[in-house]
């Protein structure tokens, strides 16, 4: 940690030195590894190093932001002039600006939320092995032609942040991770279908073969894929895919997209936005999973909120500028990346999750469509029309009958997530743990 801390401090002083009022800094340093296998042989094997600097600068109410991945003296000295030239550039932003000391988050416990990994990386051998036990359980499923590709994956990634006006904080993350690819059938009759997992720790992935045998279940499952027919009829988003409509939630209740005028939400706080009884809850301070972190982009401390309480919306997700411009605090949720300005941003959510089983749900739809697959995406912001594409399983009288594609699914987000019931099959492991979703009455544009 202390390399990447004394970038962020040597940019800070570059940036004093060539005439900045203000600045802050991150640097973003990563090591990661990824192998692929095909037909019980290496395929293809990935190591890459980097390191990222990002520096903001702030004079009066200009500023810009530049990066670099060279963090040689000479570099940071040129970066930072570079910066101080473009913000006496850069047009007046009455809303951007530091925190107050008081604000800045002044103490946290990295070690309590378990963000790396203590144990030795994941070697390319270990990993190679991961991927092949997949491939093999995939291949083990009766009508299974292929699999596509498999992997295993290890990154870690160190990040420290720092601002002129006192706060340095830093820490390290790491992820492993495998995923399977299998296709079933032949020819023009080809389906697909995958299962992957991530973990923090490595020693909590799940079993190779079980990744694989999911996969090469989950094609299988897909053979004779048709269009569904046309017609209003109730959805049930499976846990896969359902966390997108959580997703499209947090972007309406965006600060960025309120103070810009451009949320279906805009005018909804305090109104009810999910069924009565249902809880929408960001913390950051789960241990061992991805979203967790102990301060913000700005250096303003975490903390675990409901956004959504008992189906009532309850606030906005700010950073400090979209905080200002609404005339209301800072969440603590900005998030910032080494070539971009902090911007608003949510980590770990957990939906409530309802007393029914996703099998009990199915069962209650009657005739309606099951969604496990969902590509591209057409969402008004001002409206909250939604109209997705989708493929899955097609459901008569409580029962799963048919494998789907080649279909849209389409209604208001308002109407869709105000009326929704949740199974109880959330993932506890995940950055989201969103149960599959039940909507009713949403518009099938199929066959």
């Amino acid at each position: 940690m202390a390399d990447v801390q004394d970038l962020t401090e040597k940019m800070l002083s570059a940036a004093k030195k060539a005439g900045a009022e203000a600045a802050d800094a991150i640097v973003i340093k990563g090591d990661s590894l990824s192998i692929e296998v095909a037909n019980g042989a290496l395929e293809h094997a990935e190591r890459a190093e980097g390191i990222d600097l990002g520096l903001r600068v702030l004079l009066g109410q200009r500023s810009a932001v530049v990066s670099v991945s060279d963090g040689s003296d000479a570099t940071i000295a040129t970066m930072a002039e570079r910066a101080v030239a473009m913000a006496r550039a850069a047009p007046e932003d009455p809303f951007i600006g530091l925190a107050t000391a008081e604000q800045l988050a002044t103490s946290w416990d990295v070690e309590a939320l378990e963000l790396a990994d203590p144990a030795a990386p994941a070697s390319p051998e270990a990993l190679k092995d991961m991927a092949l036990g997949a491939e093999a359980a995939a291949l083990g499923v009766q009508g299974v032609s292929k699999v596509d590709s498999a992997g295993g994956s290890y990154s870690a990634t160190t990040i420290h942040l720092a601002t002129s006006n006192g706060f340095s904080g830093g820490y390290r993350r790491t992820s492993t991770g495998l995923y399977c690819t299998a296709i079933s059938g032949d020819g023009l009759e080809m389906e697909r279908d995958y299962k992957g997992d991530s973990r923090v720790f490595a020693a909590d992935l799940m079993d190779p073969r079980e990744v694989g045998r999911i996969a090469g279940e989950r094609a299988v499952a897909r053979i004779g894929a048709s269009q569904p027919p046309t017609g209003a009829f109730p959805v049930l988003f499976d846990e896969r895919v359902s966390s997108t409509l959580v997703g499209h939630l947090m972007a309406a209740i965006n600060g960025r997209a309120v103070a810009r005028g451009v949320s279906w939400l805009k005018e909804a706080l305090g109104e009810r936005v999910l069924p009565e009884g249902m809880d929408l809850v960001e913390d950051p301070f789960r241990q061992r999973v991805s979203g967790s972190k102990p301060f913000d982009g700005e250096g303003l401390p975490t903390t675990r909120r409901a956004w959504v309480r008992d189906g009532v919306l309850t606030g906005w997700v700010l950073d400090l500028a979209s905080a200002r411009q609404l005339g209301m605090e800072s969440t603590g949720n900005a998030a910032r990346g080494a070539g971009s300005a902090p911007s608003p941003s949510v980590g770990n959510l957990t939906l409530s999750a309802g007393e029914k089983s996703r099998e009990a749900l199915i069962k209650e739809m009657g005739t309606g469509l099951v969604v496990t697959s969902m590509i591209g995406s057409s969402v008004n912001p001002n409206t909250g029309e939604y109209s997705r594409g989708a493929s899955g399983f097609w459901v008569e009288n409580g029962e799963i009958v048919r494998p789907v594609n080649e279909c849209t699914v389409a209604g208001n987000l308002r109407d869709m997530l105000g009326g929704m019931v949740a199974a109880n099959d959330g993932q506890a492991h995940r950055s989201r743990v969103v149960p599959s979703l039940l909507v009713e009455g949403l518009t099938i544009a199929g066959s």
